[in-house]
C-alpha cells in the first residue's frame, strides 16, 4: 500500500472512533507551539458572488449563467466584490463508462462541446468568466449521486444512462474529478454536497424506482448519534487533499448542512461549511439558518467561515415588496461574516434589490480584514443584539427584531464594550441619517422584522488591548472538549418547506451544543464563578485548547479562571495553562467547583501563538464547564 492510501486508511480509522478516542490518538490538548488552522489563502475574506441554485435550481443553462455574470459587471456589483459565478447542480449529463470522465450536458452548455460531441469541457465557460475579471465555481457531491437525483426527479437535467453512468458524484473518482475541475477546466471554487452520504438507502422508494445503487447512510439527518462523523470527515479530507494537490488557492465549500459535527472540523478541512439545512425564501427558514451560525463566532476566522447558506434576497419574504426583511437578511449575513452569494436572476433585478446587494458600507462590515464574526451581546426569542469589532477598533452593531411587531430596544455602551461615561457615536449604515450620539445607553425603535445596522465609535472599555471575545478572528478552537455531539436547542425551529407538519416536528440540523462561546458559558448561561458573574470572557469545556494568533504583538495576557457554576460535572478539578509558541508561560494549580476565580497572567514576549489549555484533573476522563473570564490581550 502506498503512503497516501495508508495515510487515508489511518485517518479514516482514527476519525471513526468516538471523539474522546480521537483526542487521545491526536495527542489530546498538548501544546503544539504554532497556529494549526489552515492558511487563509484565497479565503482571507468571506467569498462574494452569485450562485445559480436559488434562482434556477437544476434548470440552468449557459445563457442564464453568462447573463448573470454580465449583470454583475454591468451593475457594478463585481467592483463591490461579487466576483464568483457558481454553477450549481444540473450541469452534468453522465459519467462515461469507458474511463469515468464526466460529460457535460451540451444541450444547455453548448460551448462545452468539443470534437463533434465526443468530448466536452467547461473550460470555454471559465475562460469567458475569467476574461470578465470574475471567478468560476462548480458543484458536485461527495457521494455517488447528487441531491437532485433524490429530490428533483421531475427535472429535465438529471444525469442519464446506466446506474453507473448516473453516479456523477465524487465517490471513487475524487482525484480524477478534482483534477478535471481545477487543472483542466480551471474552476476557482467547489461546493461539495453530501446527499450521496445521506439519501440513498435501500428503503428509499426512488432508489429502487431509479435503479440507483443503494448505500447505507453515514449521515442520518437530524440524528447525530447515528451519524458517523469520522467517516464523513474522512470523505471530505480526501477531497481537500486533492484540491491541495491541483488548486491550493481554490475555495472549498463543505455542504453537510451542519451535521456530522462539522462545527468542530470544518475549519480544518474546508474554507466554509454549511451550518444548516437549505435556506428557503421564508422568514422562519432565514431565522433557522441565521441561528445556526450566530453563536459560533469562535469557530470561524480568515480562511474558514461559517456558512448559513446563500442569500435569498429577491424572492418570497425577501422580495422587492419586503425590503425591510431583505435588508435584515443582508445585514445579518454581513455581520456574521457569511459568504455573500446572490441567489437571484440578476438579468432582471430591480434597482431596489441592487441597492441592497451593493451597499458598500454593509459589504465593508462583512469584508473587514480582521475577520471577527459578530458576538451576541443580547439574545432572546424576540430581539438580538450582535456586535463585531472591526480592524480599526470601531464596532459594527446589528439590533435585530425577530418579531412581526414593533419593539423598543435599549442599547448600552456595555453591549459595545465601550466606556459608559464617554460619548458613543453611531451612524446608520442603511439610511445615513444624522448620527446617534449617547452616553451610557440609548433607546431605539424597530419596525417589525427590522434590523438596525450601525457603525459605532467611542472610548474602548479596555484600554490598550482587546478582550478575546472582541478578536474572534484571531482564535482557533483546536479542541473544545465536546465529547458527544448534541443538537443545539437555541436554533429556531420552523415548519419545514419539505415535510410541512406531517412529522412530529422539526429538530435543529446543527450540532455543537456545549461548544466554545464568547462572553457566555458553553451552554449559554452567564459566565459565573463561585456566584460572581463576568460579562466578558470565553466559556468552554475542559480538555480544550484554544490558539490565539498574536500578530498585533500584544505583550500581556490576563484572565480570571475557574469552573463555571453551570457545569454538569462538579467533582473534577481543572488546571489552566498558558503557552507561548509552545513554552509554558503560566499555570494554575487544580481548581475545584465552588472555588473563587484565580487570576492568571503571562508576559508574552515575542510569542506569536498563544495557547490556552484547560485540563480536567481526572486525566481527561470527564469534562467540566470552565471560564476564561475577562480574558484579554494588552499592550
Amino acid at each position: 500500500m502506498g503512503a497516501k492510501p495508508l495515510l487515508r486508511t489511518l485517518l479514516l480509522a482514527m476519525l471513526s472512533q468516538p471523539l474522546s478516542a480521537v483526542a487521545q490518538v491526536a495527542g489530546g490538548v498538548d501544546p503544539v507551539g504554532r497556529w494549526t488552522a489552515r492558511p487563509a489563502g484565497g479565503a482571507a475574506k468571506p467569498p462574494m458572488g452569485w450562485s445559480s441554485w436559488n434562482a434556477f435550481r437544476t434548470e440552468i443553462d449557459e445563457e442564464k449563467v453568462l447573463g448573470s455574470a454580465v449583470a454583475l459587471v454591468r451593475t457594478g456589483l463585481a467592483k463591490r466584490g461579487y466576483v464568483y459565478v457558481n454553477v450549481d447542480d444540473g450541469w452534468w449529463l453522465r459519467r462515461r463508462a469507458a474511463d469515468g470522465r464526466l460529460i457535460v450536458r451540451t444541450q444547455i452548455f453548448p460551448s462545452a462541446m468539443r470534437g463533434g460531441g465526443a468530448e466536452t469541457s467547461l473550460r470555454p465557460l471559465t475562460d469567458r468568466l475569467h476574461a470578465m475579471g470574475l471567478k468560476a465555481g462548480l458543484y458536485t457531491d461527495v457521494g455517488h449521486n447528487a441531491c437532485s437525483q433524490a429530490y428533483d426527479l421531475s427535472s429535465p437535467n438529471l444525469p442519464v444512462g446506466t446506474a453507473a453512468e448516473r453516479e456523477v458524484g465524487l465517490s471513487g473518482h475524487v482525484d480524477q474529478d478534482i483534477r478535471l475541475f481545477f487543472q483542466e477546466w480551471k474552476f476557482d471554487f467547489l461546493k461539495v454536497d453530501a446527499c450521496g452520504l445521506a439519501d440513498y438507502s435501500a428503503d428509499k422508494p426512488y432508489v429502487a424506482a431509479q435503479g440507483y445503487r443503494p448505500s447505507v447512510p453515514i449521515v442520518v439527518r437530524g440524528e447525530p448519534a447515528r451519524t458517523d462523523a469520522g467517516r464523513v470527515r474522512a470523505s471530505y479530507e480526501e477531497v481537500a487533499e486533492a484540491i491541495r494537490k491541483y488548486a491550493s488557492g481554490a475555495y472549498f465549500s463543505i455542504c453537510v448542512w451542519g451535521q456530522a459535527d462539522v462545527r468542530a472540523w470544518g475549519k480544518d478541512v474546508g474554507n466554509g461549511w454549511r451550518t444548516s439545512e437549505d435556506i428557503t425564501a421564508d422568514w422562519t427558514s432565514m431565522l433557522q439558518s441565521f441561528d445556526s451560525t450566530a453563536t459560533r463566532a469562535l469557530y470561524a476566522h480568515p480562511g474558514a467561515w461559517n456558512d448559513p447558506d446563500m442569500l435569498f434576497i429577491g424572492s418570497g419574504d425577501f422580495d422587492q415588496h419586503h425590503l425591510i426583511e431583505a435588508r435584515t437578511h443582508f445585514s445579518l449575513w454581513a455581520i456574521v461574516n457569511a459568504p455573500l452569494m446572490i441567489g437571484y436572476d440578476l438579468r432582471q433585478a430591480p434597482q431596489s434589490l441592487l441597492d441592497i446587494w451593493g451597499n458598500a458600507d454593509v459589504i465593508a462590515v462583512n469584508q473587514d480584514r480582521a475577520g471577527n464574526q459578530a458576538v451576541p451581546a443580547y439574545r432572546s426569542a424576540d430581539l438580538d443584539i450582535l456586535v463585531k469589532t472591526m480592524a480599526d477598533g470601531r464596532k459594527a452593531v446589528a439590533i435585530f427584531n425577530r418579531t412581526a411587531e414593533p419593539v423598543h430596544a435599549d442599547l448600552t455602551a456595555g453591549h459595545l464594550k465601550l466606556a459608559p461615561d464617554r460619548p458613543v457615536t453611531m451612524v446608520n449604515l442603511w439610511d445615513r441619517t444624522k448620527p446617534v450620539t449617547f452616553s451610557g445607553q440609548t433607546r431605539l425603535m424597530l419596525r417589525p422584522h427590522e434590523t438596525l445596522l450601525f457603525m459605532a465609535e467611542g472610548q474602548p472599555e479596555l484600554a490598550e488591548g482587546l478582550y478575546l471575545s472582541e478578536m474572534t478572528g484571531s482564535i482557533n478552537v483546536a479542541a473544545d472538549g465536546v465529547r458527544q455531539a448534541e443538537l443545539d436547542p437555541t436554533i429556531h425551529r420552523g415548519i419545514s418547506a419539505w415535510s410541512g407538519t406531517k412529522s412530529s416536528g422539526e429538530t435543529p440540523m446543527y450540532t455543537g451544543w456545549g461548544g466554545a462561546q464568547p462572553d457566555v458559558a458553553p451552554y449559554g448561561t452567564p459566565l459565573t464563578i463561585a456566584g460572581h458573574g463576568y460579562g466578558r470572557g470565553i466559556g468552554i469545556l475542559s480538555n480544550s485548547r484554544m490558539e490565539v494568533r498574536n500578530d498585533a504583538g500584544y505583550a500581556h495576557f490576563k484572565a480570571e479562571v475557574g469552573i463555571d457554576d453551570s457545569t454538569r460535572n462538579r467533582s473534577s478539578t481543572v488546571r489552566f495553562s498558558v503557552y507561548g509558541d509552545g513554552r509554558m508561560l503560566a499555570e494554575t494549580g487544580p481548581i475545584s467547583f465552588g472555588a473563587a476565580a484565580v487570576p492568571i497572567s503571562a508576559d508574552l514576549g515575542e510569542a506569536k501563538t498563544i495557547e490556552l489549555i484547560a485540563r480536567s484533573g481526572d486525566g481527561g476522563a470527564s469534562t467540566v464547564s470552565v471560564a476564561w473570564s475577562m480574558a484579554r490581550m494588552t499592550k
